[in-house]
Parts: C-alpha cells; structure tokens; sequence
C-alpha cells in the first residue's frame, strides 16, 4: 500500500478501486447525414480508436468493454485487438440504457466502479477520466461538467414556459463513474418504471443519490453532426 508524506507526520492513501470502463458505441449516427461517426476518420483514423486508445493508456481504467452495432463487432475488434484492456466487444441494445446494461454485464468480477463513456467523445483526456474516477471511489457517483454559457430557455408549445438562472446550469460530460452495484439498480430500476433516463446520472439520480460533479473539458466534445466532427478535427491539431 502507498504512503504519502503530510506535515503531521505519515497517513495511508488506499488504492483506487478496481474501475472498469464501458464504452458505448452503439448509435446508428441519423444526424451526421450518413457518416457512420464511429468509423469517421479523425487524424488518420476511427474515431473510436481514440476514444479506447485514451482508456487504454489511463492508469485509472484496468478493463474496457465496447458495446456497438452487430455490423461493427468484427471490424471494432480488428481495430482494438493491440489495446489489452479490452475484454469484450458486445451488441448494444434497443436504446442507450440498455446498452450500458449488456456493457457492464460483460465486465469481469473484479470491477468495483463503472466509467461509461459515449464512444464519440475522442478528445477525452486521463485528466478529466482520473479526477472523475477518483471522486466516484469518495462519493459512489461522479461526472465531468462544465459550465453553460449560453441562456438556457425552457419552451413549450413554441413559448418560453422558463428562464433557468446560467449559474446553476452545466453541461454534463462522460465518463460517468459509478459504484457498479449502484448502477446496475438505477438501470434497472428505471426499466421496471418505464423512464427513459438521457443520462446514466439521471437514473442514478431517480433513487435519491446525489452525483458529485467534477471539472470537465470543453474539449470533451461529443461528435453529433458534420460540423461537431470538423470541430473536433480542429481541436485535436489544436491538442497536438
């Protein structure tokens, strides 16, 4: 076990617990005007390639499972074969809550904290991946945000309804990082309701649970359209 140094003398610092990554990438990409995001090419290659290769390299993360399309099992797992990390390669289900759940399902018994990361964020750094994991092993659920710039309007039927104050609002990111047994009941849980969660947050959040948030990125983009892909293009030149 490490031991650090502190002025009073010495105290111990218990390891991180074992956190397996689940890394989503199951979308049928219907805004990106037929590019398949997954594959797109960013620097040379797959976009998902980047998104695993920082999973891989991050002392943080000791195992990763991909969950995508069946069309793309093989070629996904030709491309990852080198990355040790990755245990599994698995078919998403009917929507993103269901994926998550056949993602954390394929990771081993060692796993303690689940980080579930959208498989179209490549910019993703060990900084942001790190920071997140560390608060999920204090507080049992954590996630990377940033503030939102912009004012946000709640509409219905066409008609502001609502202005929400800027400075309580911000955008969350993944990954998400979760105590694994907590994860597993939100999702089912949610399920059973019938609610349709936007986040692994949210159906964290419908037990009660309070989610730390973390510093983000801005650059922890998610690509979604054409443009948000030649953004991302620029900012990793950018990051290089």
């Amino acid at each position: 076990m490490d031991l650090r140094s502190v002025s009073n003398g010495m105290r111990k610092v218990l390891p991180l617990k074992y956190c397996g990554a689940v890394i989503v990438a199951a979308g049928n990409a219907s805004r990106m005007g037929g590019i398949d995001k997954v594959m797109a090419e960013l620097n040379g290659e797959p976009m998902i390639v980047r998104t695993v290769r920082t999973f891989q390299t991050c002392d943080a993360i000791k195992e990763i499972v991909i969950v995508t399309r069946e069309d793309l099992i093989m070629p996904i797992m030709k491309l990852c074969a080198d990355f040790d990390k990755v245990k599994a390669v698995v078919v998403g289900g009917a929507n993103r809550a269901e994926s998550v759940s056949m993602g954390l399902s394929a990771l081993s018994d060692k796993v303690k904290l689940a980080a579930i990361q959208d498989g179209a964020r490549p910019l993703i750094t060990h900084e942001v991946i790190d920071r997140t994991v560390r608060a999920a092993h204090s507080y049992g659920a954590a996630a990377p945000a940033i503030p939102v710039k912009d004012t946000i309007k709640v509409v219905t039927g066409g008609v502001v309804s609502s202005t929400p104050e800027r400075k309580t609002l911000q955008a969350v990111q993944t990954p998400q990082v979760f105590d694994l047994t907590l994860l597993k009941s939100a999702l089912k849980k949610a399920k059973e309701d019938g609610a349709e969660v936007t986040d692994d947050c949210s159906a964290v959040e419908r037990l009660g649970m309070s989610v730390k948030i973390v510093e983000g990125d801005e650059r922890n983009i998610k690509v979604t359209t054409p443009l948000d892909l030649a953004i991302a293009k620029l900012l990793l030149e950018e990051m290089q």
